[in-house]
């Protein structure tokens, strides 16, 4: 599993809580990848370089807080068995939500990442920012709601008592009647808190101002505010960058610190990339408009204004049900960042591919390899959940919580 970083490394305008010191972003890092498993208080010294003095205060406030729990004991060289911690993933959540252009998709996700409840409903994203807004609201209130009910009827049921396998009680997440009362922003983190709700949506947008910037399609959207207006909506933290991004962040969190690009051919075509191990948002956050080079100068007029976009060539051949054409397309596409990136990996994911993945990654993966000259590249289509832009949108809160590992990058 590759390391985790702030994703919003010097970025205060992503308006995420301060939840803890470099050293607890640490330990509780280290909690996280051990998994069930655990680890003892001497392996988070020695990996640490901190006193055991410092990591038995740190570990029982975690404790305290219900982030971390005994997970049993291990024998030791000499004296007596160590005590073993482990994170106990339930004890705070965060929601992904990815507004696509006609449809919704809220998840919320646990510490570990693991999805809890999943919420797909229909969207216009042209239906004016304050109604998609209110659309968003709604379905975090439910997403988090679902959760309750869950797990109240495994409670009902006698399958954990109410308590997931992490330890911490769903049922305590905050739910209700607007949104806005169930989250704290900038306190500390308590069992079942919702710690924030990432957005992703297509671009081009500033994830740095949290602006949408001339969505295509739907140009109304240059210049709204939209992570500042949700997070009043919801007196939450709220995170906003494309899909592609969001989605190549979720990847690139399971996966080596390898380069590759995840393309995403759905009711749009992006992609994000990842170089180096470093997700590449660019200067000006606007990097990953992938659908919009041009490759047929005298081609169909695109709905960005220019013609001849691998986009629209692409979107007009799944159309006609050409989907062999539709992958060459991208095919090509996908070369010419081979070419200019030298990328180890290409991904495809986004519903289009999804309904036709072997036909896609066939045809994808020929094109490559016909202009990639040799060089081999891999494609095939992205692993991970089923809802792979709402899970990386709920990424782009988790992160900052093990924040410290590989600070430079991810961007």
């Amino acid at each position: 599993m590759a390391d985790v970083t702030d994703v919003n490394r010097g970025n205060a305008g992503a308006n995420l809580p301060v939840l803890r010191g470099h050293n607890a972003a640490l330990v509780l890092d280290l909690l996280r990848t051990a998994g069930e498993g655990g680890i003892s208080r001497l392996e988070l010294a020695e990996r640490t370089g901190l006193t055991p003095q410092a990591v038995s205060k740190i570990t029982a406030r975690l404790r305290t807080e219900g982030m971390a729990a005994e997970a049993g004991r291990r024998a030791s060289t000499g004296g007596k068995p160590r005590t073993v911690l482990r994170l106990v993933p339930s004890a705070a959540h965060a929601v992904g939500l990815h507004l696509d252009r006609d449809e919704l998709t809220a998840v919320l996700v646990d510490l570990a990442g693991t999805p809890v409840a999943v919420r797909r409903v229909p969207l216009d994203l042209g239906a004016g920012a304050e109604r998609v807004i209110e659309a968003a609201a709604v379905q975090v209130d439910a997403v988090r709601a679902e959760a309750v009910r869950a797990e109240a009827v495994r409670a009902e049921a006698g399958c954990d008592g109410g308590v997931r396998a992490g330890g911490g009680r769903v049922d305590s997440v905050r739910t209700g009647a607007g949104a806005g009362a169930g989250g704290r922003s900038g306190e500390g983190l308590g069992v079942g808190e919702l710690l924030g709700v990432g957005v992703a949506m297509p671009g081009p947008l500033d994830h740095a101002t949290g602006v949408p910037r001339r969505v295509t399609g739907f140009p109304q959207w240059d210049g709204f505010p939209l992570r500042d207006a949700l997070a009043a909506r919801l007196q939450l933290p709220v995170v906003l960058d494309k899909d592609t991004n969001a989605a190549a962040l979720g990847l690139a969190l399971r996966g080596p610190g390898d380069s590759f690009v995840y393309l995403h051919l759905g009711t749009g075509l992006g992609a994000g990339l990842v170089l180096g191990g470093t997700l590449h948002r660019g200067a000006r956050t606007g990097a990953g408009e992938f659908g919009h080079q041009v490759i047929q100068l005298d081609g169909p007029l695109c709905e960005c204004g220019n013609r001849g976009c691998i986009e629209a060539l692409c979107l007009a051949a799944v159309a006609c049900g050409d989907l062999a054409e539709a992958a060459r397309v991208l095919g090509a596409g996908a070369a010419n960042l081979v070419g200019l990136l030298d990328i180890d990996r290409v991904l495809l994911g986004g519903r289009t591919i999804a309904a036709h993945e072997e036909r896609f990654v066939r045809g994808v993966a020929a094109a490559v390899a016909e202009r990639a000259r040799g060089a081999g590249i891999p494609v095939a289509a992205a692993e991970g959940g089923a809802h792979p832009v709402a899970e990386g949108a709920a990424q782009l809160v988790l992160a900052p919580v093990f924040r410290h590992r590989r600070s430079a990058e991810l961007g």
